[in-house]
């Protein structure tokens, strides 16, 4: 069961979601809120999923709430106005709805909120089942229909597209449905470093570092990766770590 909560403040948008989730039986709706003070309120009372969040509040836009959050649930935007989804995906966002919305679309996004909490599940079965003091030296991602076995030791880099990633490896690729967040805080800090809110890197991968790129080889080619102002100093501090 996901457990969800929707956060607007107009009761028909609110009506319309509270149908649609009526209609899938995975969903069970915890919390109907007006704004981001009654859905921090929902948040501390409920163990929560997935939060249907409205943009254009009092108060407190749905947006600026969620910078609020240290741990937030799997979010879905709901909006009359798209000019915030580029901002909403960078929030890792698992979607973005754009008011009036169809059950069509609504669909959709639950079941892309489906498939990542299937994933999030999965990943805590394999590490609760890795005997103790034992380190992980692999994890396994949903692709292709099947769960794909993805070694620390191969990975170059990781690309964000929205609210799929790719892997990258010597010999082959891994597309899965994933937010860079979340995959991030499945990998071990000691190996890989979030470069760019696009790209996480294999530090032992990392060949030169020329201004604001990384460069690295990819199948014999040099490829080179930005670097993003808000994740230089932590990517210095390695390099600073680490030479002579």
């Amino acid at each position: 069961m996901i457990n969800v909560i929707i956060v607007d403040d107009e009761p028909l948008a609110q009506d319309v979601l509270e149908t649609y989730i009526q209609k899938v039986p995975e969903l069970q709706l915890v919390e109907k809120c007006s704004n981001a003070l009654q859905a921090n309120e929902a948040l501390q009372k409920h163990q929560v999923d997935l939060m249907f969040l409205d943009i254009q509040m009092p108060q407190l836009t749905g947006i600026d709430f969620l910078k609020t959050l240290a741990s937030p649930p799997m979010v879905i935007f709901t909006t009359a106005y798209s000019d915030f989804a580029v901002e909403g995906f960078e929030l890792n966002a698992l979607d973005y709805l754009l008011k009036p919305i169809s059950l069509e679309r609504f669909m959709k996004a639950v079941n892309k909120a489906m498939d990542q909490l299937q994933l999030q599940r999965d990943a805590a079965d394999t590490q609760a089942a890795a005997p103790a003091g034992e380190e992980r030296e692999f994890f396994f991602v949903k692709a292709d229909k099947k769960l794909v076995k993805v070694r620390f030791d191969d990975i170059i880099y990781i690309e964000g597209l929205k609210d799929y990633v790719i892997i990258r490896m010597d010999d082959s690729r891994v597309i899965t449905l994933q937010t860079m967040k979340s995959l991030e805080e499945k990998l071990p800090d000691d190996i890989f470093q979030r470069i760019h809110r696009s790209y996480i890197v294999n530090v032992q991968k990392i060949e030169a570092l020329m201004g604001n790129m990384v460069e690295v080889m990819e199948k014999g080619k040099v490829k080179h990766l930005p670097i993003g102002k808000n994740y230089r100093d932590e990517l210095q501090e390695i390099v600073n770590r680490n030479k002579l």
